[in-house]
């Protein structure tokens, strides 16, 4: 089957994953509206509608900087038990609504508890949301699973303690650990003890690095702190001269290393120009391990299926590259190879057989 022949509501069916997706980036927008007005929080508009097309626009500006200052509102309204419950039982069933059958969310606990919650109790209260999500889409016959990353914030303090609490956590739904916040500046190699220490654990962590800064992110990141996956990497491009690869290239390329790939957060944050010219394709093309992800769904406007759509309208995708890029996603997953292999095997493959 040719990408010409591929329409929204194929894609929509078929089985997806995600392995880069904020959940203070993915709340409903009325959802933000009805628990602004139960915190008093004042919103740039109280219209659901108005208020997505706001933060699509907001967060277009090119700058890194100013897309992650979106955030403001989402946040605002997740430092409630109640709110927090809600935004993560959402987050899941609209992952299921789009068809993804696994999927890895992030976020910072440190970020949640201006309203008097511990980080303990925001981790325990968001885990408590997704099961609840979890077995509301198991029950309407669209499972997914849902494993939860933890982040530092790399420009404060916490980073060590929220990877203690990726530790302690491990076995109840938390399955990685990453830092996230603005790249330029604030180099992954200022909390290698964070990472020696989940290393010493045997937890996986993932990065993100090759954004907003280029080479020496993804090398620090890759060579200097262990990361096992790279959140972003579009500047890896900048290893890479008339198909040649340099020796990091080379690295992520032969080692397998996933590239989580964002492109519509890419346009917005300036790292990419347009969706036919993104780095995912070429570097798809030449064998490195690179995923699709949505990175934030409310700030970018988008869904997995949007991601597809756009891939296959303005990068000539086929229904194969959607298979293959689904299927790095779950080879490079933090859950246990079985686990991975079985969700390949028993669910994406025969999917994207029946889907077509």
């Amino acid at each position: 089957m040719t990408a010409t022949r591929v329409d929204a509501e194929v894609i929509r069916r078929l089985p997806k994953a995600v392995l880069h997706d904020h959940l203070d980036g993915g709340l409903r927008p009325a959802t933000v509206v009805e628990l602004a007005a139960a915190v008093g929080h004042t919103l740039p508009t109280n219209d659901p509608d108005e208020l997505a097309a706001w933060y699509f626009e907001a967060a277009n500006s090119g700058d890194l900087v100013r897309y992650i200052a979106t955030f403001e509102h989402t946040l605002a309204v997740m430092q409630t038990r109640e709110g927090l419950l809600r935004v993560a039982e959402e987050y899941v069933l609209d992952l299921a609504a789009d068809g993804v059958v696994y999927a890895e969310v992030r976020y910072a606990p440190e970020l949640n508890t201006r309203g008097g919650l511990t980080m303990n109790e925001v981790v325990e209260t968001v885990q408590e949301g997704l099961a609840a999500g979890m077995a509301k889409a198991a029950a309407a016959g669209t499972p997914v699973r849902v494993g939860t990353l933890l982040c530092g914030m790399r420009m404060f303090d916490r980073v060590g303690e929220a990877a203690e609490l990726a530790v302690a956590y491990r076995d109840a739904g938390v399955v990685g650990f990453d830092i996230a916040g603005a790249e330029d500046g604030f180099p992954p190699a200022d909390h290698l003890a964070a990472f020696e220490h989940l290393r010493r654990e045997s937890v996986p962590f993932t990065i993100h690095a090759g954004e907003a800064h280029g080479l020496p992110s993804i090398h620090q990141a890759l060579q200097v702190c262990g990361a096992q996956r790279i959140g972003h990497g579009v500047r890896i491009t900048e290893d890479i001269v008339d198909g040649k690869l340099g020796r990091l290239a080379g690295w992520v390329r032969d080692r397998r290393i996933a590239l989580e790939m964002c492109p519509t957060s890419n346009l917005q944050t300036g790292c990419a120009t347009s969706i036919a010219e993104h780095p995912i394709t070429a570097l798809k093309d030449l064998g490195f391990r690179v995923t699709l992800n949505t990175d934030n769904r409310l700030v970018s406007g988008t869904t997995m299926t949007r991601e597809m759509s756009l891939l296959v309208e303005e990068a000539g995708w086929t229904v194969e590259d959607l298979r293959t890029v689904t299927v790095n996603a779950l080879k490079s997953a933090f859950i246990p190879f079985d686990e991975r292999n079985a969700l390949i095997e028993d669910v994406v493959l025969p999917g994207y057989k029946s889907a077509l």
